[in-house]
């Protein structure tokens, strides 16, 4: 089971606009061009991602196992429940989260305790999650947020 975050709105962004076509490569989903699937695979035709109204601006996923970590850090609920605490917006966010993740980065070793015995998920993952989740935050402050858990 894992936590997915999104940043969303009504305004395109850039990569919505490409061609839709994604695939698999090198561990990692990428978006290429319809000339590029043209010369990879002569003759078929690709499955396209058509969005809706609602432009996402960030998506990212991270593992259930790392919610008692968040909630050491004292951004579990930011995280996992952002309506029940009244954060609707990506702004609301940027300061708890750099508060989180600064108490991350200040005591590694106390977090790492934590990490899931069964190897799913660990400390330097939700660091990474942080950092990243707190950027787009920055970048769409206006984004509306939603979690599906």
């Amino acid at each position: 089971m894992s936590l997915d975050v999104y940043l969303k709105g009504t305004q395109r962004t850039q990569r919505e606009q490409g061609s839709g076509i994604f695939v698999r490569r090198n561990g990692a989903t990428v978006e290429i061009t319809r000339d590029e699937w043209d010369r990879l695979n002569p003759g078929m035709e690709p499955v396209t991602f058509v969005s809706d109204d609602t432009a996402n601006y960030y998506s990212a996923n991270i593992t259930h196992n790392l919610g008692g970590m968040a909630e050491a850090a004292g951004i579990y609920k930011e995280l996992w429940h952002p309506d029940e605490i009244g954060m609707t917006k990506a702004s609301q966010l940027i300061d708890p989260l750099k508060r989180g993740l600064d108490r991350l980065i200040q005591a590694p070793e106390t977090f790492k305790k934590l990490n899931p015995e069964n190897g799913w998920g660990d400390y330097d993952g939700l660091v990474s999650f942080v950092e990243k989740y707190i950027n787009a935050c920055i970048l769409n402050p206006e984004a509306s947020v939603s979690v599906s858990r």
